[in-house]
């Protein structure tokens, strides 16, 4: 399926939800180091309640070393400053969707390095800032899903 990588998180509870939407759809969770938070924190637990049973999380020292190791397909970046818009991206079993942490979003050095094509945006009104992370990797995982006929799904 697909992967999501989650670039140093720092709020427990999205990362709990992300860890239930991951169980749910088949895809892989891929944390970045430093972590903002214990993965034993009592608020992800008990966002992502009984599921993380379900998925095996697996944690990297940065994403270069996440990418030397997973080698995903393609590795699509989500963010604000994308000029690509997510629908209109083709994904592929074994891609990688990577999210920056919720105060901050990903470094801009590492977004220059992807090509433009791998830099996307979720389209908000004018003048808002963000969506909440777990709310951004659902939009994100359900669409690549869906390009998938929600595949290995029910």
């Amino acid at each position: 399926m697909f992967h999501v990588v989650l670039y140093q998180p720092q709020i427990p509870p999205n990362t709990g939800n992300i860890i239930r939407l991951c169980a749910n759809t088949g895809c892989q969770l891929h944390l970045i180091q430093p972590l903002g938070f214990e993965l034993d924190d009592r608020r992800l637990r008990r966002a992502g309640l009984d599921y993380h049973e379900w998925i095996h999380i697996r944690q990297h020292p940065s994403l270069d070393a996440f990418i030397g190791v997973v080698g995903p397909t393609t590795l699509y970046a989500c963010s604000t400053r994308g000029s690509h818009h997510y629908a209109q991206t083709r994904y592929r079993a074994g891609d990688a969707l990577v999210f920056g942490p919720e105060t901050r979003g990903l470094p801009g050095a590492w977004l220059a390095r992807l090509p433009p094509g791998q830099v996307l945006r979720i389209p908000m009104v004018p003048g808002q800032r963000s969506l909440n992370l777990a709310n951004a990797v659902a939009v994100m995982v359900f669409e690549a899903w869906r390009q998938q006929g929600f595949s290995g799904g029910a």
